[in-house]
Protein backbone atom coordinates (compact mmCIF):
# COMPACT_ATOMS: atom_id res chain seq x y z
CA UNK A 1 0.00 0.00 0.00
CA UNK A 2 2.80 2.42 0.93
CA UNK A 3 4.49 1.93 -2.45
CA UNK A 4 1.26 2.64 -4.34
CA UNK A 5 0.55 5.75 -2.27
CA UNK A 6 4.09 7.01 -2.79
CA UNK A 7 3.85 6.35 -6.54
CA UNK A 8 0.53 8.23 -6.81
CA UNK A 9 1.97 11.18 -4.91
CA UNK A 10 5.07 11.28 -7.13
CA UNK A 11 2.80 11.28 -10.16
CA UNK A 12 0.78 14.08 -8.57
CA UNK A 13 3.94 16.07 -7.88
CA UNK A 14 5.07 15.68 -11.49
CA UNK A 15 1.68 16.75 -12.79
CA UNK A 16 1.61 19.77 -10.48
CA UNK A 17 5.08 20.77 -11.64
CA UNK A 18 3.97 20.38 -15.26
CA UNK A 19 1.12 22.84 -14.73
CA UNK A 20 -1.63 20.23 -14.60
CA UNK A 21 -3.16 20.89 -11.16
CA UNK A 22 -6.48 19.15 -11.82
CA UNK A 23 -4.72 15.94 -12.79
CA UNK A 24 -2.41 16.28 -9.78
CA UNK A 25 -5.41 16.63 -7.44
CA UNK A 26 -6.85 13.39 -8.76
CA UNK A 27 -3.63 11.52 -7.96
CA UNK A 28 -3.51 12.92 -4.42
CA UNK A 29 -7.16 12.10 -3.81
CA UNK A 30 -6.60 8.56 -5.11
CA UNK A 31 -3.69 8.23 -2.67
CA UNK A 32 -5.87 9.40 0.23
CA UNK A 33 -8.53 6.85 -0.69
CA UNK A 34 -6.00 4.04 -0.32
CA UNK A 35 -5.61 4.78 3.38
CA UNK A 36 -7.83 2.49 5.42
CA UNK A 37 -10.07 3.84 8.15
CA UNK A 38 -9.71 7.48 9.11
CA UNK A 39 -7.04 9.15 6.95
CA UNK A 40 -6.05 11.34 9.90
CA UNK A 41 -4.50 8.40 11.70
CA UNK A 42 -1.87 7.92 9.01
CA UNK A 43 1.35 9.91 8.73
CA UNK A 44 1.03 9.57 4.95
CA UNK A 45 -2.18 11.60 5.13
CA UNK A 46 -0.18 14.51 6.52
CA UNK A 47 1.96 14.89 3.42
CA UNK A 48 -0.86 14.00 1.03
CA UNK A 49 -3.02 16.78 2.49
CA UNK A 50 -0.04 19.15 2.25
CA UNK A 51 0.50 18.31 -1.43
CA UNK A 52 -3.20 18.68 -2.19
CA UNK A 53 -3.33 21.91 -0.20
CA UNK A 54 -0.40 23.32 -2.14
CA UNK A 55 -2.23 22.70 -5.42
CA UNK A 56 -5.23 24.62 -4.10
CA UNK A 57 -3.03 27.35 -2.60
CA UNK A 58 -1.24 27.99 -5.90
CA UNK A 59 -4.63 28.09 -7.65
CA UNK A 60 -5.66 30.70 -5.06
CA UNK A 61 -8.54 28.52 -3.90
CA UNK A 62 -7.92 29.43 -0.28
CA UNK A 63 -11.03 27.77 1.14
CA UNK A 64 -10.03 24.36 -0.23
CA UNK A 65 -6.39 24.96 0.66
CA UNK A 66 -7.40 25.77 4.23
CA UNK A 67 -9.37 22.53 4.54
CA UNK A 68 -6.37 20.53 3.38
CA UNK A 69 -3.87 22.23 5.69
CA UNK A 70 -6.35 22.12 8.59
CA UNK A 71 -6.61 18.36 8.04
CA UNK A 72 -2.84 18.06 7.76
CA UNK A 73 -2.20 19.83 11.06
CA UNK A 74 -4.47 17.26 12.75
CA UNK A 75 -2.65 14.28 11.27
CA UNK A 76 0.43 12.62 12.80
CA UNK A 77 3.39 15.03 12.90
CA UNK A 78 1.22 17.83 11.52
CA UNK A 79 1.01 20.03 14.60
CA UNK A 80 4.29 21.89 14.89
CA UNK A 81 5.24 21.29 11.26
CA UNK A 82 6.61 24.68 10.24
CA UNK A 83 5.57 24.36 6.61
CA UNK A 84 1.96 23.55 7.50
CA UNK A 85 1.85 26.53 9.86
CA UNK A 86 3.36 28.73 7.13
CA UNK A 87 0.62 27.81 4.69
CA UNK A 88 -2.12 28.20 7.30
CA UNK A 89 -0.74 31.65 8.11
CA UNK A 90 -0.63 32.61 4.46
CA UNK A 91 -4.19 31.41 3.94
CA UNK A 92 -5.43 33.36 6.97
CA UNK A 93 -3.58 36.39 5.61
CA UNK A 94 -5.30 36.03 2.23
CA UNK A 95 -8.64 35.74 4.01
CA UNK A 96 -7.82 38.94 5.93
CA UNK A 97 -7.85 37.13 9.29
CA UNK A 98 -4.72 38.91 10.41
CA UNK A 99 -4.56 37.85 14.07
CA UNK A 100 -4.80 34.19 13.09
CA UNK A 101 -2.30 34.80 10.29
CA UNK A 102 0.16 36.32 12.75
CA UNK A 103 -0.23 33.35 15.10
CA UNK A 104 0.38 30.75 12.40
CA UNK A 105 3.20 32.67 10.72
CA UNK A 106 4.88 33.06 14.10
CA UNK A 107 4.66 29.29 14.62
CA UNK A 108 6.19 28.80 11.18
CA UNK A 109 9.00 31.25 11.91
CA UNK A 110 9.75 29.69 15.30
CA UNK A 111 9.83 26.21 13.77
CA UNK A 112 11.51 26.88 10.45
CA UNK A 113 13.28 30.21 10.68
CA UNK A 114 13.47 32.95 8.11
CA UNK A 115 14.61 30.58 5.33
CA UNK A 116 11.15 29.01 5.29
CA UNK A 117 9.73 32.34 4.11
CA UNK A 118 12.28 32.96 1.36
CA UNK A 119 10.57 30.92 -1.36
CA UNK A 120 7.22 32.68 -1.08
CA UNK A 121 5.88 36.18 -1.59
CA UNK A 122 7.81 38.63 0.60
CA UNK A 123 4.61 40.24 1.86
CA UNK A 124 4.04 37.40 4.32
CA UNK A 125 7.37 38.02 6.00
CA UNK A 126 6.83 41.78 5.84
CA UNK A 127 3.49 41.31 7.57
CA UNK A 128 5.04 39.11 10.25
CA UNK A 129 7.68 41.77 10.89
CA UNK A 130 4.86 44.16 11.85
CA UNK A 131 3.76 41.71 14.53
CA UNK A 132 6.97 40.28 16.03
CA UNK A 133 10.66 41.15 16.19
CA UNK A 134 12.64 38.98 13.82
Amino acid sequence: MHERITALCKEGDALASAGRPDDAKQKYIAALKLLSGEPGQWEAATWIYVALGDVHFHAQDFDKAFKCFYNAVHCPKGLGNAYIHLRLGQIYFEQRLFDKAADELTRAYMGGGIDLFMEDDARYLAFLETRISL
